[in-house]
């Protein structure tokens, strides 16, 4: 579809300026129950009969309806008697409620005039619809989303519900008609931002909901297309097609079967294509001082786009003055490269000539202007003894011959702002490039280019035309570890394809494994007079005491970047005199800024500023002393975190004590905001604590973020950094320490659903924590044993390990702990037939959970009682519970808990025999995840398939049971029987 859809829209009559003062208040609803307001007071409507008037006379939108008009909307074909009199008996008492000068009288018929702008619903979503088209026909895909959800948001159940008679019938038919074409265009645009996993869900239920609308069905297919489900796509259009042709003896329309092949044949026409851009042409020009462009010039294309624009713009009709554009980046990022090559390409804009000079900038001995502009002015044919002296008139007199001409100046690898802006044209017709290490935001009027390294795609084209084709096609695994180790930046890519074309006998691989040591990786990064390090010592040799430390000691932390409260941990600074030193390092391109109050390095930098610190830190201690506060700050802030999010459950207490501080917060969101933030940096901290001293706060640190298991989006990180800090804690012995380690790892493998791994790590857990008579490691790994046996259906056992659990949180005053053990206990009565034990016990869980607070375990509660309540068939107030823990699992992120909450939903509906919701939250149970691994998404799956089978939907049902069948049989899961069955029993249709 290519636009939005829109209802016909009806011209206005204009109205009174009286009437419009009366409306001015007036508000009116028709998709829905029809309605009335005057500010935020409802206003009577009167009878159905009444109310269909008014929504008859509301629908046509200012004009005016006949009495005979009104008579058959209301009546048709059958009116009563009385029906003239019924209607101006309507209308009288209407005028009442909305004042004389709104409903009017006119020609024997009556009118709504004079409405203030949005004042009917139906006229606000017409608007909106136009507003989304326009904003999609521009290319604005989220704003056209955003708007035309705004406009669905509007209906509010059946279009005119309750109201009588065959005009409103129609127009209900309408408008009913316009919100699916609106649901499909909206829907259409959400699987074009890439939605399609979300999207699958709502599908579901409106497929069920009108199986024979074959637009859904289309999206539908590709929604489960490109979501990687290819078998159940093809089952929703075999579906379809039996479908139509047991109802209505039809064939689907052309467009779902052209989509049934091309998904058969994986047509890559499914992705949007991209356009080229034309290069403009070269013409020889005089004076010509550019140095020559590299042959092997790659990539960049988005920046010469850009610059050439720029440059474009001075050289035109209407010049403009002092076109700049500067270049910033880091050393090797290649600058000059791209100002060159730019400069040759727009040599043809021009013609009077192009200068350039090399300011040296990165030097101890920067060039002087006046020595430049002494080179300038003769280039451009003026005599030595013609030249002045001074700065001053030397910069007039160039500014002087470049005008009326149009002349491009490239200033390369310039020092300051100060340097060049006695060197820039200020003539219109011509203009500058700059290039330098620092960003000249002080350099009014330019054009800030801020140049990053190459994508992998361009720096493996780089590698490969400077090494072979040939060479690089057989070992491209390599090549890519060569790039990477590169760290992408085009002066290294550079040295390492040049060393490696001088040398036939090395193979790619050679070269990659001498690049893997990152100890020796700068060095081995030069060639002839290229040296990576040395482009980076010019750079590290202009800073001052203050940023040359501050460019060490950040350099040792490992994580992709790091925030500006954890560098001033670093560096033991105030926040504010870090913020100064890290912007500064930031302007001379040593330093990124990856987001405001964010920084990073790039891979090289970062090594050699490594280096550096090894080299230049006085005293050595200081480097370990830096790292450490960087763990108590992050110790001491996720402490905090845990705190909030989980009121009075006393783990904090338990951990290893600080001297740094951490931040505080007043409210858990941005508590939540901090730790998701931080995850990578946070990890990257306890793994790069292995094997020192600070192991055992390192393995607390990773204990109090457990938080970041259950959200899903850092688990496979966290349990890599678990099994590393398992291993650390063994090696070196800290008893204490590894209890706790493979407690966490138990709880990892416990959310993945790796049974029989957390119960092997449990079990040591165990033996570690008693013998180091760490409770709170006791209490915990015995809460996980019990959680291991709801698994394996070891009901009595598991109650004995949440009874030992219990009898140590009881001991501990840890209330909120102990309230989560009890709503697992119940589970485990559950399982043992005990239902109104089970309730009992969920219910005293969640009564402690609601005394201590909103917490994230207020949402385990709510859940836990959820489950017992539906094995006690009592589904209204499961459903009930199910709800407040949903809407606290999103509140507190913990997204795979809203997967099998969604789930538990999707369980209640199918056991209340209603099938299309059953299949709408098991299809959001599969969308978000869940708590379990692949043996629960084999349960969802199973879920699923009964519901669409239920719906009439078997081929997509069987395609939900083979894709179960292949995850328990892949976890040697009881439950592959029961879906053979289902497999079996469904063969035959």
């Amino acid at each position: 579809m290519d636009g939005v859809p829109r209802v016909p829209e009806q011209r206005r009559p204009g109205s009174s300026t009286d009437a419009a003062e009366h409306a001015a208040a007036l508000r009116f609803s028709v998709l829905g129950p029809v309605r009335a307001w005057r500010g935020d007071d409802q206003l009577p409507t009167g009878s159905p009969q009444q109310r269909a008037l008014l929504a008859a006379l509301l629908l046509r939108e200012g004009r005016t309806a006949t009495a005979a008009e009104l008579i058959d909307a209301l009546w048709g074909e059958e009116p009563p008697s009385q029906a003239l009199a019924a209607v101006r008996t309507y209308a009288s008492r209407l005028r009442k409620s909305l004042d004389s000068g709104v409903l009017v009288s006119e020609s024997g018929g009556y009118a709504v005039r004079g409405l203030a702008e949005g004042a009917l619903d139906l006229a606000v979503a017409q608007e909106l619809a136009t507003e989304a088209e326009k904003a999609r026909g521009a290319g604005d895909l989220c704003l056209a989303r955003e708007v035309l959800g705004r406009a669905l948001a509007l209906w509010d159940g059946e279009v005119l519900a309750g109201v009588p008679g065959p005009y409103a019938e129609a127009q209900r038919v309408r408008l009913e008609e316009w919100r699916l074409q609106l649901l499909e265009t909206r829907l259409d645009m959400d699987l074009e931002q890439g939605c399609h996993a979300e999207a699958v869900s709502e599908l579901t239920a409106l497929t069920a909901e009108h199986p024979l609308r074959e637009r859904l069905r289309e999206l539908l297919m590709l929604a489960l297309y490109r979501s990687g489900r290819q078998a159940e796509a093809l089952a929703v259009y075999a579906d379809t097609r039996r479908l139509l042709a047991d109802e209505l003896g039809v064939d689907p329309r052309p467009g779902l079967k052209e989509l049934q092949q091309r998904i058969l044949q994986a047509d890559p026409a499914l992705a949007e294509p991209s356009a080229p851009t034309a290069e403009p042409g070269v013409v020889q020009v005089r004076p010509a001082q550019l140095p020559a462009s590299v042959p092997d010039f790659t990539g960049r294309s988005a920046f010469v786009r850009e610059l050439s624009e720029v440059l474009a713009s001075a050289s035109g009709t209407e010049g403009r003055v002092m076109a700049v554009s500067a270049l910033a980046g880091i050393g090797g990022v290649g600058k000059t490269t791209l100002a060159v090559h730019v400069a040759h390409q727009a040599r043809s804009s021009f013609p009077d000539g192009q200068l350039y000079v090399d300011l040296q900038g990165a030097g101890p001995r920067p060039a002087e202007p006046e020595t430049v502009l002494g080179s300038f002015l003769r280039a451009m044919g003026t005599a030595d003894s013609a030249i002045p002296d001074s700065l001053e008139e030397r910069a007039a007199l160039y500014r002087s011959l470049l005008d009326g001409r149009r002349i491009l100046v490239l200033l390369d690898n310039a020092r300051d702002a100060a340097q060049v802006r006695p060197l820039l044209p200020g003539m219109e017709g011509c203009a500058a490039l700059v290039t330098s290490r620092v960003r000249m935001v002080d350099l009014a009027g330019a054009h800030l280019v801020d140049l990053d390294v190459m994508s992998p795609d361009e720096a493996l084209s780089l590698f490969t035309k400077i090494v072979g084709e040939e060479r690089v096609a057989s070992e491209r695994e390599a090549a890519l570890d060569v790039v990477a180790a590169c760290g992408f930046l085009p002066l290294a890519i550079r040295i390492a394809a040049s060393r490696l074309a001088a040398r036939r006998t090395w193979t790619v691989s050679v070269l990659a494994a001498k690049l893997a040591d990152e100890r020796r990786r700068l060095d081995e990064l030069q060639a002839g007079d290229l040296a990576v390090k040395a482009t980076f010592e010019l750079g590290y040799g202009a800073l001052d005491a203050a940023q040359a430390r501050a460019f060490r000691l950040l350099g040792l932390a490992d994580g992709a970047d790091i925030s500006l409260a954890a560098a001033a941990a670093v560096l033991d600074l105030p926040p504010e005199d870090t913020e100064e030193l890290l912007e500064s390092l930031v302007d001379t391109s040593l330093l990124e800024s990856a987001a405001p109050g964010r920084y990073r390095y790039h891979d090289l930098v970062r090594l050699y500023a490594r280096a550096c610190a090894e080299r230049d830190e006085q005293p050595p201690g200081e480097r370990d002393a830096a790292l450490s506060r960087l763990l108590d700050f992050y110790l001491a802030t996720t402490a905090q975190v845990y705190a909030i999010e989980h009121g009075e459950d006393r783990l904090t207490d338990h951990l290893e004590p600080t001297r740094y501080p951490g931040l505080r917060f007043t409210e858990a969101a941005a508590a939540l905001d901090w730790l998701y933030t931080e995850a990578g940096q946070l990890l990257a901290c306890v793994r790069q604590a292995a094997g020192t001293e600070r192991l055992r706060r390192a393995v607390d640190l990773l204990w109090a973020a457990k938080d970041l298991t259950e959200s899903g989006a850092n688990s496979h990180q966290y349990e890599m950094t678990a099994k590393a800090t398992c291993e650390a804690t063994r090696v070196a012995g800290h008893e204490r320490a590894e209890g706790r380690a493979r407690t966490v790892l138990s709880d990892v493998l416990l959310v993945s659903g790796r049974v029989r791994q957390a119960e092997q790590e449990a079990r040591v857990a165990m033996e570690l924590a008693v013998s180091a008579h760490d409770s709170i490691a006791v209490s915990w790994v015995a809460n996980n044993r019990g959680l291991i046996c709801l698994h394996e259906t070891r009901f009595a056992d598991g109650k004995v390990f949440f009874d030992q659990a219990l009898e140590g949180l009881r001991a501990a005053g840890n209330r909120l702990f102990e309230a989560t053990v009890l709503g697992n206990l119940s589970r485990a009565h559950l399982g043992m037939g005990n239902i109104a034990k089970a309730v009992e016990i969920a219910q005293s869980g969640l009564a402690v959970h609601t005394e201590v607070g909103r917490t994230v375990r207020l949402a385990n509660g709510h859940f836990q009682l959820g489950v017992a309540l539906t094995r006690a068939g009592r589904h209204t107030e499961a459903l009930s519970q199910f709800s407040d823990a949903l809407g606290l699992f999103n509140e507190h992120r913990q997204r795979l808990w809203e997967g099998v909450t969604h789930f538990r939903i999707a369980e209640v509906h199918a056991a209340e025999h209603r099938p299309a919701q059953a299949a709408q939250y098991a299809e959001q149970a599969l969308a978000l995840g869940c708590i379990g691994g692949d043996r629960m998404q084999g349960n969802v799956l199973t879920l699923l398939g009964r519901s669409l089978a239920a719906l009439g939907q078997a081929g997509r049902a069987r395609a939900c049971w083979r894709e179960a069948l292949n995850l328990y049989e892949q976890n040697s899961a009881v439950e592959a029987e029961e879906v053979r069955a289902l497999l079996t029993s469904t063969a035959a249709a």
